[in-house]
């Protein structure tokens, strides 16, 4: 009881997958909680009180909150099979390329798949510009962003990886194209054939029509 682990998430969320990955390839037993966003859970409003929001985990009766936050805790709580690497330049260099994917990435997804449609060729190069910098700056030649194994930055910029083609169809624009972002295309296909992620990823299709009822839902509200 004293060192129960309990996540709080919502299925379509690349922030929950962030921890699940995590704790999966951590070997970390847990039990998962699936919140109704629209009808938020008495216990979700009290673990998180200021966002309200997933994921959440719960470790030894202690909430822990936003999933940057949270993968940090996991790394330090439990320091086998590590996602961060232990010399501390190396180190700092990963925790620059998480926050360049927070800081910029964010913005660039919102332009591209929830702005308006006159925007939408600007957008793209603009996301392709941000993916150019991660292909050549940080990633290289190697299999994953750490190596020969997933790291913290492999599961920051993994919303890129199984979310992307839902979206793409979604607005009708093609992003990762192989002949543009070959290095990214080949890592997005040895992330998601590693054993512990493809076991733990959202279907596509499922993805694909909740995107597009949010799309329309957002559509459909009046201004």
């Amino acid at each position: 009881m004293d060192n129960e682990v309990k996540l709080h998430g919502f299925w379509p969320s690349p922030f929950v997958y962030r921890v699940i990955w995590a704790l999966k390839l951590k070997g970390i037993e847990y039990d998962y909680i699936e919140e109704d966003l629209a009808n938020k859970s008495e216990l979700l409003l009290r673990y998180n009180p200021v966002y309200k929001k997933v994921p959440v985990l719960v470790h030894a009766g202690k909430p822990i909150s936003e999933s940057l936050v949270i993968l940090e805790y996991i790394e330090e709580v439990w320091p086998h099979s590590p996602l961060l690497p232990k010399d501390p330049y190396e180190r700092s260099v990963a925790r620059f390329w998480i926050n360049f994917a927070t800081d910029k990435g964010r913005s660039a997804v919102r332009s591209l798949f929830w702005g308006g449609g006159d925007g939408k060729k600007e957008a793209a190069e603009q996301m392709f510009d941000f993916l150019k910098i991660i292909e050549e700056q940080a990633l290289g030649d190697k299999k994953f962003f750490g190596g020969n194994s997933i790291n913290m930055v492999d599961l920051i910029f993994a919303w890129f990886a199984c979310w992307i083609q839902p979206m793409e169809q979604l607005v009708g624009i093609k992003v990762l194209e192989p002949s543009r972002l070959p290095s990214l295309h080949a890592w997005v296909k040895n992330f998601k054939e590693e054993p512990i992620i493809k076991e733990n990823l959202p279907d596509p299709e499922r993805l694909l029509a909740y995107y597009t009822r949010l799309t329309s839902n957002l559509v459909s509200k009046p201004t």
